[in-house]
């Protein structure tokens, strides 16, 4: 019984050092690049934009999606009767709309000028026209806007904000208007892709 046991356990022991392993005829060759070069979350494999801006938001294949942008923003300018005086008071809300031109270079705007109903509809049609070339001036002067992304176009009294002629209405009625068009392929999150279409 003894040498039974003994036997027993040397064959236990003997078999527990053999080796399972099936040698390789050659190596194992990366069919895929995992690398990620541009840092944006999708393996070069996947990845169809290899330049992509770090932080810029992406699709699946790396590349920047695009939302157009279309924004109307009244600015807080005031002129004065029969002026086309743009004050340095309002350069900063310009500073602002330039920053934004800046950060999203596609973007280009139309400026609106815009006028009370006193005088005729030819005079404040010249007048209008004056108020927003006077703002397309000053973004392209003073804060750099490209003259190609500016246009300027008055509309006399045609688009009034108030038909009551009161001295309040012709005072909100002499503005500007900023319309942005554009794409915009900012950032705003990353995906992380790391499989391979087959």
């Amino acid at each position: 019984m003894r040498t039974l046991i003994l036997l027993l356990s040397i064959t236990l022991v003997g078999a527990c050092s053999m080796s399972d392993t099936v040698p390789m005829n050659g190596s194992t060759i990366q069919k895929n690049d995992l690398n990620d070069q541009d840092k944006d979350g999708v393996i070069v494999a996947r990845d169809r934009c290899m330049d992509t801006i770090i932080g810029a938001e992406i699709d699946n294949y790396g590349c920047g999606t695009v939302k157009s942008i279309n924004e109307r923003k009244e600015l807080k300018v005031q002129f004065a009767n029969d002026s086309a005086y743009l004050a340095p008071k309002y350069f900063g809300q310009l500073e602002e709309l330039a920053a934004f031109m800046n950060k999203y270079p596609t973007t280009k705007v139309t400026i609106e000028g815009h006028c009370s109903k006193s005088g005729t509809y030819e005079h404040n049609l010249a007048l209008s026209q004056n108020r927003a070339e006077a703002v397309t001036a000053v973004l392209s002067q003073k804060f750099s806007i490209d003259p190609s992304r500016l246009t300027a176009i008055g509309y006399s009294y045609d688009k009034p904000l108030d038909n009551s002629e009161s001295a309040y209405a012709n005072a909100r009625n002499r503005r500007v208007v900023a319309e942005l068009m554009g794409e915009d392929s900012s950032a705003a999150y990353k995906w992380t892709i790391y499989t391979v279409d087959q």
